[in-house]
């Protein structure tokens, strides 16, 4: 077996990383694409159990399958990359996506309704209504000069001493409505200061590394 494959499977899936015994639904692989693409970008391997067990694909018709997912249920498609690997006789197609300039990338869900997909732990789910607001703040961001009021000089300090804060919670350290702790918070994210993840039902922001 090819080491780097085997390094590949040995990590296990995770973040950047799923495997797929084979493909019976375009659309499901398609979550797994734009999850990748709205995230940190990954490696789907085709012909590779859970368990890291390879099983192998008929590769010509698993590559169209990944295609049709591409072209026909991502919105916009994703571009994806290709290598067909020989394993023990076995054929095993790694799927390699990079992260996307063009967030949100959208995927049908199991009743056909276009949603955007991110990539948590080992899991492709729906992107946050928090998310979906920073995407569009990254996409309509503009050259700035960012002035700190109390309310961000507070929530910097707060963050220098603190790993994460909540809505909530920034809302009542700020004396600001929570409309205005959102805003504030989404825009210093679409900005770069600050870092956001979804995490066991709540908004988490913390400070960017080196902000």
């Amino acid at each position: 077996m090819s080491r780097y494959i085997a390094n590949l499977i040995s990590q296990g899936e995770g973040l950047t990383l799923d495997f797929k015994h084979s493909i019976n639904d375009s659309r499901k692989i398609a979550r797994s694409l734009v999850a990748f693409a709205n995230t940190n970008g990954g490696t789907l391997l085709i012909g590779v159990k859970d368990n890291g067990n390879v099983t192998g694909v008929n590769s010509d018709e698993e590559f169209y399958m990944v295609e049709a997912a591409s072209q026909l249920y991502c919105k916009p498609e994703v571009p994806f990359e290709v290598v067909r690997w020989e394993i023990n006789g076995k054929a095993v197609l790694e799927v390699k996506v990079k992260p996307s300039r063009k967030k949100p990338h959208k995927a049908p869900d199991k009743t056909g309704h276009f949603k955007a997909y991110v990539r948590v732990n080992d899991e492709n789910v729906v992107a946050s209504p928090i998310q979906l607001k920073i995407w569009k703040a990254e996409k309509n961001r503009k050259p700035i000069n960012v002035i700190f009021g109390p309310a961000e000089n507070t929530l910097i300090q707060y963050l220098k001493e603190n790993s994460v804060i909540t809505i909530p919670r920034f809302s009542r350290l700020g004396f600001l409505s929570m409309v205005e702790a959102e805003k504030i918070l989404v825009s210093l994210t679409a900005l770069g200061l600050i870092d956001y993840r979804f995490e066991k039902e709540e908004d988490l922001f913390s400070l960017h590394q080196g902000a």
